[in-house]
């Protein structure tokens, strides 16, 4: 699973060097994020029933479109579906906190996505929206402290930019 630290170590490796200083500060400030990427992990696991039906009520509220016939969320079968991939990008989410790294959401969640979605006629607007949302509902101090909110947006971010 990609991380920040097999990253640098991979990339030394196939350099055929030892990491760099500049490789062994970005490794630093990763391990110094840690405990607040793990709050924010434990924060979202413990919450993600309602961040995932928050979510993506969002979604249908904005594209209400969505549950006409013929459209991506027609029955609810089609609707309990979105939710769950919902879920299953936050578990994505959570999974890189905890690992410090976009290797799970590379791995398991983006790779294709955009190509599925078109196949399938899921728009992929509906999806960032609904991490949009996620990401804009989150209140510091009330859920997690400010350094894992930083973590937690940034995580939503990711997922953002690369269905955009």
């Amino acid at each position: 699973m990609k991380s920040v630290m097999t990253t640098t170590i991979s990339a030394a490796d196939a350099a055929g060097r030892f990491p760099s200083s500049s490789d062994l500060e970005s490794v630093q400030g990763n391990i110094q994020r840690a405990a607040a990427r793990l709050e924010a992990a434990e924060k979202l696991a413990g919450n993600h029933e309602a961040v995932v039906k928050e979510a993506g009520d969002a979604c249908f509220a904005k594209y209400s479109y969505l549950k006409n016939a013929g459209e991506a969320g027609d029955s609810q079968e089609k609707v309990n579906k979105c939710y769950r991939d919902i879920d299953h990008y936050m578990r994505l989410v959570n999974y890189s906190l905890v690992v410090g790294g976009t290797g799970p959401l590379d791995e398991w969640g983006i790779a294709g996505a955009r190509e599925v979605y078109r196949a399938l006629n899921l728009p992929a607007s509906a999806y960032i929206t609904a991490f949009t949302f996620s990401r804009d509902r989150l209140c510091v101090p009330r859920d997690m402290s400010a350094q894992a909110g930083v973590e937690y947006a940034s995580a939503l971010d990711y997922i953002i930019n690369s269905l955009s």
